[in-house]
């Protein structure tokens, strides 16, 4: 029986062990805290990823690696590929986690991206703010995620305010300035390449965010096909560029009628939650089907799918669980604000029923936001 050892025991890889066990896979997952809610469901390892007594007996035990989240040290990755396959590759790895890195691909690729320029020092803030404009983003080259490790300088009275707030990473992490992008929505492509090279997308994903943390997610986009087509070949670029192994997500903005890149998620994602019940083959089976040199599975949605992000603690199941198409996942973690602790999936034959769900769920939640969402999907 072949032994799946996951880098990371959040959420995602807890999903993934689920989604293993009917394939007959077992998993092992290395974290560095003893309470991982991927643990609930598979052995665990607590360990640091930069310890090599923990990667070793993590290596030792194990067929294949892959891991969960972006900020597993790539070094980390790296040592591991010696002793096991290691998929998506450490160098996808790498190049998703430094920001800069990350959209001077993009770019060579030809893929759209807004404008951007290295950070090493407060002088170099200046100069690109000058040259970019306002309003610009400072963020941190590694690290960061979901909204954090960011500062927003509106004005160029605001440099000061943003090199206080983040010029200490200049050293640590590096900083990157990119341009604000005023964006009318924000897509994003979730696909999968096999070591065969077959490469799947499922159909694209419209998502909201608040606070810089996922809400929402719509499958399909409303989008027309040469939107959704374009979007697939900056996926498919990007994976072949890397030889990727795996499912990954490709986060885009629109912006009158075009696509911008924004980032690389190297790993299952967020916004591809609703697979699990809206898809054929969810992305967490396709993901392991895809590592383990299997073939693909179909990609295609069953109806419309809605995902609702539950973020700092779980609202009443009953208003989703009452619907006939809705879904229900706890992560069997501890309320914290601004954790993800668990999503719904809604999922309903035509866009007008799930609109319907969708408004249903949230006027029984008492979530205004969620109710003007479905309004505006339907």
């Amino acid at each position: 029986m072949t032994t799946v050892g996951i880098l990371g025991g959040g959420q995602l890889a807890r999903m993934l062990a689920l989604s293993g066990a009917p394939l007959g896979l077992r998993f092992l997952v290395l974290d560095t805290v003893a309470d991982a809610c991927a643990g609930q469901f598979a052995p665990l390892i607590v360990g640091d990823y930069r310890d090599e007594a923990a990667l070793a007996e993590f290596a030792a035990r194990i067929d294949i690696a892959t891991f969960d989240f972006e900020n597993v040290p790539a070094e980390s990755a790296q040592w591991l590929s010696a002793r096991a396959p290691v998929f998506p590759s450490p160098r996808a790895l790498a190049v998703a986690q430094d920001r800069l890195a990350e959209k001077t691909l993009f770019r060579e690729l030809g893929i759209p991206v807004p404008e951007f320029a290295d950070v090493p020092d407060r002088a170099a803030l200046l100069a690109a703010v000058a040259r970019i404009g306002t309003p610009c983003i400072l963020k941190t080259r590694r690290l960061g995620y979901d909204g954090k490790g960011q500062f927003r300088i509106k004005t160029p009275a605001d440099v000061d305010a943003a090199w206080d707030a983040l010029g200490a990473q200049a050293a640590n992490v590096g900083l990157i300035l990119e341009a604000f992008v005023p964006f009318e929505r924000e897509l994003s492509v979730v696909a999968v390449r096999g070591r065969d090279g077959e490469f799947r997308t499922w159909p694209l994903t419209e998502n909201w965010h608040v606070d810089g943390v996922l809400s929402m997610s719509l499958a399909p986009a409303r989008a027309d096909d040469a939107l959704a087509n374009a979007a697939f070949a900056h996926a498919r670029a990007l994976a072949d560029a890397l030889g990727y192994v795996g499912v990954f997500a490709l986060e885009l903005f629109c912006k009158d009628g075009a696509l911008l890149a924004n980032e690389l998620a190297p790993r299952v994602h967020n916004s591809g939650h609703w697979t699990i019940e809206g898809s054929e083959t969810s992305q967490f089976e396709n993901h392991l089907r895809a590592v383990l040199g299997l073939p693909l599975g179909d990609t295609g949605m069953l109806g419309h799918a809605c995902m609702l992000n539950w973020i700092g603690a779980m609202p009443d199941a009953d208003a989703v669980l009452r619907e006939p198409g809705g879904h229900w996942h706890d992560y069997g973690k501890e309320p914290r604000a601004g954790r993800k602790v668990g999503h719904a999936t809604l999922r309903a034959d035509t866009i007008a029923a799930l609109a319907r769900t969708v408004r249903r769920v949230g006027a029984a939640l008492g979530r205004d936001d969620i109710v003007a969402r479905a309004e505006s999907i339907d």
